[in-house]
């Protein structure tokens, strides 16, 4: 971060990059033209997703080269300029503690979700730091935690023959430079806007939202988004 370089020109780094949320955004921001690194913590696994990964944003790149290569986590936390978690929530206050030092000095953008289900359906889990990003920010002093790309359905990420997506990508963070930079990436993906949503202290409620979408799509057998209005 602060070096000047456009967001277009930053190589992205997805940590749990095997997973469906993880796997879709690198779809999308391979299409796009970012270079894409897809982390896994078994690096052959990573490979062969990234492989995947490649070929379908291919067919939705009309044209662009299309750069997806996969390593363990902690290689791609270390070789990314900016990276995504998209880690189960289960694993992701270990996987982050882990990887401290090569984050250092970089935007991390969280979009892990706390949520269980029951009988009753999704519901919220209690983070003792506040939220997933507040966890991050706590394990990750030397890094700009951002949160955002918590509402992106996985499969319409994934669903390259729906070229344009529909939907805004709430960002919250502490520092301007930060969120100005992950709304810039999320203006990459076709059809979606990065829109500011306020300090990393209010990633509680983003990242609970999910949990309504989710009770929306199952109800209504939709993938729903979010459009935010008058912006």
């Amino acid at each position: 971060m602060g070096d000047g370089r456009a967001v277009e020109e930053l190589v992205v780094g997805v940590l749990g990059g095997t997973g469906a949320q993880g796997r879709g955004l690198a779809v999308r921001l391979a299409a796009a033209g970012q270079r894409v690194l897809l982390g896994s913590r078994d690096a052959e696994r990573a490979s062969q997703v990234a492989a995947e990964v490649a070929v379908r944003a291919a067919a939705a790149a009309g044209g662009v080269e299309v750069s997806v290569q996969g390593g363990s986590n902690a290689d791609v936390a270390g070789a990314a300029d900016l990276v995504i978690v998209a880690v189960p929530f289960d694993g992701h206050g270990a996987t982050l503690a882990e990887l401290a030092t090569p984050l250092a000095g970089k935007v991390v953008v969280d979009c892990v979700v706390p949520m269980g289900f029951d009988e009753l359906g999704a519901y919220v889990l209690d983070v003792e730091e506040g939220s997933v990003c507040q966890q991050a920010a706590a394990l990750l002093p030397d890094s700009s935690v951002v949160g955002a790309f918590h509402h992106l359905s996985a499969v319409t990420l994934e669903d390259v023959s729906k070229p344009t997506l529909e939907g805004d990508v709430m960002v919250v963070g502490d520092v301007r430079e930060a969120t100005d930079l992950v709304q810039a990436l999320a203006g990459r993906l076709p059809g979606m806007r990065g829109v500011y949503a306020g300090r990393l202290r209010n990633a509680r409620q983003v990242e609970a939202l999910t949990i309504n979408l989710v009770s929306v799509n199952r109800r209504y057998k939709v993938h729903a988004g979010i459009r935010v209005t008058d912006v």
